[in-house]
């Protein structure tokens, strides 16, 4: 998953997974040992920057988890309720597992500006994993690589790929790993990388040698994410309540954005990395190598204009492959209608809401009336000020 964004809707079909396997022989604890540091080096020459292994053991965040559930903030993400105990018992996801290999891979492009385009509010803010080709192929497919390099070394073995596509805690088992800490804004972080990462995993039926977790927290009385969070989302340390956090609500919910956290969406129109931009650590984040993730159709800097005037058939287009197009092409113009909303005044602007004051969708038509009354009174004030 993109570390710290809320998970798709996990797959209900998980074809092929493992019986049971008879340990080789060979693989005694000295093999075991062996084997899990191949995996490690295996796991960097597929390209991810970090890989650790840990058991299944996931008590603690299970009740973390039920608590968060407990307090309605899911919001509308039923699917994180839905698996009951799977999401926090690997073993009852896939029988059979004893193991998770987690890794990371960085996906910032160089040569992106965030908090400038931030401070452009005619300019369309979109999360920066999201400016490029969607990850989870990418990732799925290098996890697939890295299992059968396992069987071939190893001999056969039950295993599962995992990429957002089924209920997996992935930064409790990501920590559990080694591979970071969960930060006050509940996000995994690394000290030597940030947070600007996705995270996979492998669960596997081998009795690997676990890596030790990372029980050291670096946050400290540092609260920059807190503070910076446009809509106060984050409720208490390493607590997000979905229901206010711009991610969920250009992403994942389906209707109306509530009217409360509209002006302070700014133009931000998929996803918020506000929480991240700040963190201290994000100075330690590294440029991709994947050219998959390199900004397409200059979505990491066009107008909220050009791209609200994309037609259905050219948004289609244009976010094939792309982490945009689950959202489709109706939420896609909400997000830009209160982005518009936002923005300074300009005849441009007003024109194009107006263009779209008869769009056949009363969400789409909901939100252009409201953006387009914060504009004509932005322009009375104008007025009023040059009078």
């Amino acid at each position: 998953m993109r570390n710290g964004a809320f998970a798709n809707p996990p797959s209900t079909h998980l074809p092929g997974f493992f019986s049971i396997m008879t340990l080789p022989a060979t693989l005694d604890d000295s093999a075991l040992a062996a084997l899990a540091d191949t995996i490690k080096t295996w796991g960097r020459e597929l390209g991810f920057q970090q890989v650790g292994i840990t058991d299944v053991d996931l008590a603690d965040d299970e009740r973390y988890l039920q608590r968060w559930l407990d307090a309605g903030h899911h919001g509308e993400m039923g699917f994180m309720a839905k698996h009951g105990t799977k999401r926090t018992r690997p073993e009852e996801l896939i029988p059979g597992t004893i193991r998770v290999v987690s890794v990371r891979l960085d996906y910032l492009p160089a040569d992106v500006e965030s908090a400038k385009v931030l401070g452009q509010p005619d300019t369309a803010y979109v999360s920066r994993y999201a400016v490029g080709r969607d990850y989870h192929k990418l990732m799925r497919k290098r996890l697939a690589t890295l299992a059968k390099w396992i069987e071939e070394k190893a001999g056969p073995y039950g295993y599962r790929a995992f990429v957002d596509s089924a209920p997996v805690m992935e930064r409790a088992l990501a920590r559990k790993a080694g591979l970071g800490w969960v930060g006050k804004n509940a996000m995994l972080l690394n000290p030597r990388a940030g947070s600007l990462f996705f995270l996979g995993e492998l669960y596997v039926d081998l009795p690997l040698p676990v890596d030790p977790p990372f029980e050291s927290e670096h946050c400290g009385s540092c609260s920059a994410c807190r503070t910076a969070c446009p809509t106060g989302a984050i409720v208490e340390d390493r607590v997000v309540d979905a229901r206010a956090c711009i991610s969920y609500l250009t992403i994942e919910l389906f209707g109306a954005i509530p009217e409360r956290y509209r002006e302070a969406m700014g133009n931000r129109v998929f996803g918020c990395d506000d929480c991240q931009l700040v963190c201290p650590f994000t100075r330690f984040t590294h440029a991709t190598q994947e050219a998959d993730f390199a900004p397409r159709h200059d979505l990491d800097r066009a107008s909220l204009v050009s791209l609200f005037a994309w037609g259905e058939e050219e948004f289609l287009e244009k976010t094939a492959g792309s982490p945009i197009r689950r959202i489709g092409y109706e939420r896609w113009l909400r997000n830009l209608a209160v982005g518009l909303g936002n923005a300074p005044w300009s005849e441009t602007v007003e024109a194009a809401l107006r263009a779209r004051l008869a769009y056949p969708s009363d969400l789409v038509r909901e939100h252009v009336r409201w953006a387009l009354m914060r504009q004509i009174e932005k322009r009375r004030q104008l007025i009023s000020r040059q009078i």
